[in-house]
Formats: structure tokens, sequence, C-alpha cells
């Protein structure tokens, strides 16, 4: 049995009858010509709360669950879902399945060609110690209405809003191959949002928590992983700073990124622009290519040689870490860009495949029971440095910069070559110390001088694992959960624009 386990509070999603349907709506649809097939049962929850000003402003649950089923007939893919687990529908929906494929099958411009994977049989959870869908709303509120006490009584804190949501994610997999998987993933996030304002400088701003979204339980928010009382303390004296700091005064410059910050510039410029379906094109509608072609593979100089980025499906608390994904190919680690050069892509069986590649790389994910498996993008982290370096270190080493702190707003262009990013808290550095903060900041490159210009990286007690519950991607529109981990990183000679005057 391959099977990989973590703590958790769900129960398997393993069920002999289910299996049984399951196992026979495949049949049907390799006794009508499948050379493959795949059916896959998903249940997921959604829940969020979230408070105003100490008061309930929203709270709801939502829940979807069906099969899908997906056959390869004739090198063609199709695929069909059903939202009832009943025999009958299942069996249809095989039907179905192969039907599309015959009927695509003349429009297809070149066979499916599946990577091999040998059969998984087993069960995977995530850590999850504390059940998030288990917990009263009246406490969620109560929680949430109490960190907003401690942020809005201070001076200069107008308002404040807070928000915590949790995914429940049970699926089931059988293949015409022979695996035989059941997974149970838990994610959950909160913040919190204070809102000020200074009658002296007239300027209106915002302040929110870093932190970020994680594979985990309850446990998370009470605690378990993150220092929530000391963020929420410092919270009020970082927005009183910002409200009362100097615009920033355009030009070239050498910035210090912190996690916080760096985690989505690495989603943006490294984590799409290596998916390889946009490197071939595939997903040139939807967010656009990548400047990143197949054919620079081995020799495109994407940063400099501080530059390690790795792609994978089991760092521990990463929101695509997983058991197997949704072809049923075993999670893995893996090279995207190494000594700075790209050397690596996400793939899924088909893309493998058509690359020449021996095997996938474990990057197939659906949102949905009707929605079919795609190329999905893993945790893509920067590695950091294998000395113990802090941010203090970094930022002593700096005689004119700044310290970039949060995320916030971002563009990046269809190709993920340039871009622009701004933070939360923007801090000067003169002669490597902090004189304070600055307002209106942001930083503009294109990917490769971006990366081409990393000098410096903390070690690995800078690293965090940041992430989002929400990239989007495909037509039909699919969501997915990432995470992203990196140290602090220091780039030189990075355009610093003063985003007022820029827009």
């Amino acid at each position: 049995m391959n099977s990989q386990a973590a703590a958790s509070s769900g129960v398997h999603f393993e069920n002999p009858a289910l299996t049984q349907r399951l196992d026979s709506a495949v049949a049907i649809a390799l006794s009508l010509g499948a050379q493959h097939a795949e059916a896959r049962v998903m249940q997921t929850r959604t829940r969020h709360v979230s408070t105003a000003d100490r008061h309930l402003e929203s709270a709801g649950l939502s829940r979807t669950s069906g099969v899908g089923i997906r056959v390869l007939v004739d090198g063609c893919w199709g695929f069909a879902g059903s939202s009832s687990l009943a025999p009958d529908a299942l069996d249809a929906a095989a039907r179905d399945a192969v039907l599309l494929a015959r009927t695509s099958r003349p429009l297809s411009t070149q066979p499916v060609r599946l990577a091999a994977e040998p059969a998984h049989v087993g069960h995977w959870a995530s850590a999850c110690a504390i059940d998030p869908f288990a917990i009263a709303d009246t406490d969620i509120v109560t929680l949430l209405s109490e960190r907003e006490a401690a942020v809005s009584d201070a001076p200069g804190v107008d308002h404040t809003d807070a928000s915590f949501m949790a995914v429940d994610e049970q699926t089931l997999l059988v293949t015409s191959e022979g695996t035989r998987v059941s997974q149970h993933k838990t994610r959950v996030h909160a913040d919190l949002t204070a809102l000020g304002s200074n009658d002296r400088t007239g300027a209106i701003d915002t302040m929110r928590t870093l932190a970020p979204p994680t594979a985990r339980g309850w446990e998370y928010l009470i605690g378990d992983g993150w220092d929530w009382d000391a963020e929420l303390a410092g919270l009020p004296d970082h927005l009183a700073e910002k409200l009362a700091a100097p615009s920033v005064t355009p030009g070239p410059s050498t910035v210090v990124l912190d996690p916080s910050n760096l985690w989505l510039t690495i989603h943006e410029s490294v984590g799409h622009a290596t998916e390889l379906d946009r490197a071939l094109g595939y997903e040139a509608n939807y967010a656009g290519t990548s400047f990143a072609t197949p054919d620079q593979l081995g020799t495109l100089r994407y940063g400099s040689a501080l530059m390690h980025v790795t792609g994978d499906r089991v760092t521990p608390y990463g929101l695509a870490t997983t058991g197997w994904d949704d072809e049923g190919v075993a999670a893995q680690e893996w090279d995207l860009v190494r000594a700075g050069v790209l050397v690596g892509y996400q793939l899924d069986r088909g893309m493998a495949g058509e690359f020449g590649r021996p095997r996938s790389n474990g990057c197939a994910y659906a949102d949905s029971p009707l929605h079919t498996p795609i190329q999905r993008m893993p945790n893509v982290s920067l590695q950091p440095s294998a000395d113990e370096i802090t941010t203090d270190d970094l930022i002593s080493r700096v005689d004119d910069g700044y310290y970039i702190v949060g995320d916030k707003s971002w563009s990046i262009d269809m190709q993920r070559f340039n871009f622009q990013f701004t933070g939360q808290r923007f801090y000067r550095i003169k002669s490597g110390v902090i004189v304070g903060q600055v307002r209106d900041l942001a930083y503009q490159s294109r990917t490769p001088d971006f990366w081409g210009s990393l000098v410096g990286l903390g070690g690995r007690s800078t690293y965090v694992l940041g992430g989002a519950l929400n990239c989007g991607k495909a037509q039909p529109g699919q969501v997915a959960a990432v995470s992203h981990g990196c140290p602090s990183a220091v780039f030189e000679n990075v355009n610093v624009l003063n985003a007022t005057e820029a827009s």
C-alpha cells in the first residue's frame, strides 16, 4: 500500500459501495472503447464568517459534491460530471464522456499521450488537530470581535473588519490503471484590517495582518503556528506611523523584500510563468502565456546564481500539498529554476507525455466534480541561504534602500514579464538602519531583470510559507489554493515608483 497520512479530524472518504460504483463506471467506459478512464468523487465544504466594527457582517456555509468521469478514446479526452452518485447517474456520465471524446476527436490536432504512472492505493490527509467546521459561529464571531477590539480602540483607528474562511475537501479517485486513493484536505485563513486617518496629513490608509492561509485546522487560529497576539499588538502603531509617513521619492533603489511580500511576486513571475500549458501557448485566453518558452529550457537566465526555485506537493502545511494529484500521480519535489537557470516546468500526465518526459510531476487538479482536471500550480518556493542570515543582517548591508512588508495590489502582463507590486509597509533604510516608514511605494521591473538583481538571501530562520486560496485559471474558470515559501531577499537597482504619481 502506498499511503501517506497526517493527523486529521476527518474520516476517510473510502467507501466500498461507492468504490464499486466507480469501478463499474470505469468498466463501462472501457467496454465502450476508452483506453483509459478515471472516476473522481469530490465533496467540498466552504465556510466563511466576517465581522465589521465588532459586529457580525456575514456568515455562510456552502457544499458541492458529485462525480467527474474522464476518459481517453483514440487519443482524445472526454469528460462528463454528475451531482448524483446513484449508479444510473455514474453509468450515464461514463457513456456521455465516451460520446464526447468520440465527437471531439475530429477536432483534435494531436493525440494525447499519458506519461506512465504506477498504480497507488491508500489514504492521505492534511494536518488538522481541530476541525474548523465543528466550531460554532458564535465562537468564531467572538474571536474575531475580540481581535478587532484589541486594535480598534487605538488612536487613529477609525474602522476594523475581520474574516475567517475554512475549506474541507474530500476526494476518492479510481482509475482503470488500478489506482484507488482517497484524500482529505483542510485549509483555513483569517485576517484583520484596520482603516485609519491622520488629521494633520489628511492621509487615509489601511493595515492588514500578515498571517498566511495554511493547510491546518482551527488550532492555527488560536495560536498554533502563528503569534496572533504579537501581530495584533503591533498593528495600530504600524498604521499610525504609515499615516504620518512622507511619500516615497521614486528612482532606482535596493529593496529588501520580506517573505510576506515576496511570495506574491514569486507566484506571479515564476509560478505562473513555469506552467507548461502557458509556456506552450495553451492558456492564452485567461491571464496569458509565458515568456519562459520550452526552447529556452536549460539555457534561459531567469535570475542570479542565488535563485533556486522548487515546485513541490510535499511541503508540510502547504496549500497545494497532497498525497496524489487528481490523475493519481504521487506527490514529488523538483527544480524549476536552479542557479538562476530555467530547468523545469509544472506538468500533468498529458503535458509530460507531449513534452517527452517519462513521468508527470503531479500538477493536475480540478476544483469541482463538474470540472475536468487541468495543470495547476504546486507549491512554488524560493530556497533560503544555507548560511544563517537574518533579515536584520540583510538590512545592515544596505546603504540606501527600502524594506517592504506585506502584499497589497499587483499587476503583471500576459507573458509574466513586466510587473508592478506594492505592499503594506515600506521602511526607509539608511546606512544599514531602518529610519522610518514611507508611503505610496510600488516597485516595477521585468522578470529576468528583477531576479537577475537578486544579491542576498536570508537563512532558514527567515523562511515563511505564504500563499493564497484563490488562484484562478482556465475557462470555465477554476480556483486552486497554493503556497509559496521564501526567505527575506535583497534586490539591487529596482525601479521604485511613487504609486500616487504613477496613477
